[in-house]
């Protein structure tokens, strides 16, 4: 039985689908137990409590042979130190009581030796703790992870996507030692098996020493996009970490935090990871191009029906975010089975047409056209039936599942890519049909393009899905 802390966090949550996938038997501990139970495997156990709590901790390690530990209080606005000092203790002398063979935690790479900040000198602090326990504890010390959803690529994302130019302190070009998170992962399973006499602590990061400049510089060049940097000397940790707030998702006390570690080279000195795992990592350019490429795939396999509410359309003007993506999401009820309601989605286009405003779908294609697009002359192959690959108008058919699912994607002119997805599910007295456009903006221009139309977005897919809502009650 492996225990895992921490399954609610980003390194955590892909952990434990990892774990799954190799048929491990794992336990959760997990404060809020109802987060996690929807989205676990019928094997995994969760127990509710907390690493300071002794009592849930008891019932959490009892007969657990291994167990990561992956919590920290960085968000916390208290003394942060201090609660994960006291937390690292509680669990290590938890996990020494109950018998545990082995401790895996992740911690943060930095030179001890150096005046660290509070943040990184914290995260030492709880692997010497844990390795006092008596437990063999395997430490792994990391610098920049990057991963689509991770602290640091978002930041990067952010910054890059929103600021032709950027004024940056100096210790933006203090160098780190970036690791992709499939990395990351592959070294916390590998730890389990590792030979372990006792405690070891091992440095990890990817084959390339850049600073959070050149990472941008990386980003902004996948995403086809010129960005500008001016070194300033003046930008204190406080102010930076307010002018974080403003203009990325991090809030000021993290964003704080993080701006505090990365002052401090955060490198790889002791290269034994590299010869007691048979792993070598990504470079930056893979791993960068594996995040956003794994965002691809999540935004293929997400189902905007589990993503929101059957009863409800999300209330943010503008949609929601799904990672860089805007997403416009919204549902109608029809009294027809499911076949029926998908029929009129199936022969969407064309001579068809688009159920709503038809003359504002030909202006655009003739805009397009006008800018070099193909705009609607392509028309499609059938009037009835769709495949993967069918033109379709100015968009094409990226995925079909019949009577359920049907997702075109954009070829049309724009600062960015877009989807436009539909999706049919029964429900009681018939079937809930839900539109969702998707765009993925690339710089400012995507941005000022997304939210300059959505307006006409709001009338036009609005009346497009009542349009397919009548088609459907009426069996056309």
């Amino acid at each position: 039985m492996i225990l895992l802390t921490g399954a609610t966090g980003y390194v955590g949550g892909r952990l434990l689908h990892r774990l799954e996938a190799e048929g491990r038997a794992v336990r959760c501990l997990v404060r809020r137990p109802a987060q996690l139970r929807a989205s676990v495997a019928p094997t995994t156990e969760i127990v509710g409590g907390d690493v300071t709590d002794r009592d849930s901790l008891g019932r959490a390690l009892a007969g657990v042979s291994a167990a990561y530990y992956l919590v920290h209080s960085m968000g916390a606005r208290e003394d942060f130190e201090q609660r994960d000092r006291l937390a690292a203790e509680i669990f290590a002398n938890a996990a020494a009581a109950a018998g545990v063979r082995r401790i895996v935690y992740l911690g943060g790479l930095g030179d001890a030796r150096a005046d660290l900040s509070a943040h990184l000198r914290s995260r030492h602090e709880v692997g010497r703790i844990l390795a006092r326990s008596g437990v063999p504890t395997v430490e792994l010390r990391a610098s920049i992870v990057l991963g689509s959803g991770s602290l640091s690529f978002e930041l990067i994302r952010a910054l890059v996507e929103r600021l032709p130019a950027m004024i940056t302190p100096r210790w933006v070009e203090v160098l780190a030692q970036p690791i992709a998170i499939e990395d990351v992962l592959a070294y916390l399973l590998a730890s389990l098996e590792i030979p372990l006499s006792e405690s070891r602590v091992y440095e990890i990061g990817g084959p390339d020493r850049v600073s959070y400049g050149e990472l941008m510089r990386e980003y902004a060049r996948q995403r086809g996009l010129r960005r500008f940097t001016i070194s300033v000397p003046v930008l204190t940790p406080r102010l930076s970490s307010l002018w974080l707030r403003l203009v990325t998702p991090l809030y000021a006390e993290v964003g704080r935090k993080l701006i505090d570690s990365i002052r401090h080279p955060t490198v790889v000195h002791d290269e034994s990871a590299l010869r007691d795992f048979a792993i070598r990592p990504l470079g930056v350019r893979e791993a960068i191009a594996r995040a956003l490429a794994n965002e691809d795939q999540a935004l293929t396999e997400t189902r905007w029906s589990d993503a929101f509410s059957a009863a409800a359309d999300p209330p943010a003007w503008g949609g929601r975010r799904f990672g860089n993506r805007l997403i416009d999401s919204r549902s109608v009820h029809v009294t027809a089975p499911v076949e029926q309601a998908f029929a009129p989605i199936r022969r969407i286009g064309g001579e068809t047409g688009w159920y709503y405003g038809n003359l504002l779908w030909r202006l655009r294609g003739a805009l397009d056209l006008l800018f070099g697009g193909v705009g609607l002359r392509r028309g499609r192959r059938d009037p009835d039936q769709l495949r993967v690959g069918d033109t379709l108008d100015f968009w094409r058919v990226a995925a079909i599942e019949p009577n359920r699912r049907l997702q075109l994607a954009a070829e049309m002119r724009l600062p960015g890519r877009a989807w436009l997805e539909f999706e049919v599910e029964p429900e009681a007295g018939g079937a809930r049909i839900r539109q969702t456009a998707i765009f993925d903006p690339v710089g400012l221009r995507g941005l000022a393009y997304w939210y300059g139309v959505f307006p006409l977005h709001e009338l036009v897919f609005r009346g497009m899905l009542r349009g397919i809502a009548r088609a459907a009650e009426r069996g056309e």
